[in-house]
């Protein structure tokens, strides 16, 4: 379930978890011990935003591209 406010997109966990084709369980797992998109609680769930996830991507991408140089 997609959230907009203010202009921007915020994902679910369950959202971020479809997006990397993982369990939900494994996202929160990464947000537990300090691994994938920083999320921010909103009452009892925990919101990720686009931008975020788009940050945490370049990383990954960045870290792919030290690792074959």
């Amino acid at each position: 379930m997609l959230l907009t406010t203010g202009g921007s997109e915020y994902l679910t966990t369950a959202d971020v978890a479809a997006r990397y084709r993982t369990a939900a369980s494994t996202v929160r797992y990464w947000r537990h011990i300090g691994y994938g998109p920083k999320g921010v609680k909103v009452g009892r769930r925990i919101l990720y935003s686009q931008a975020e996830i788009e940050r945490f991507e370049r990383s990954l991408a960045e870290e792919q591209i030290k690792k074959s140089a």
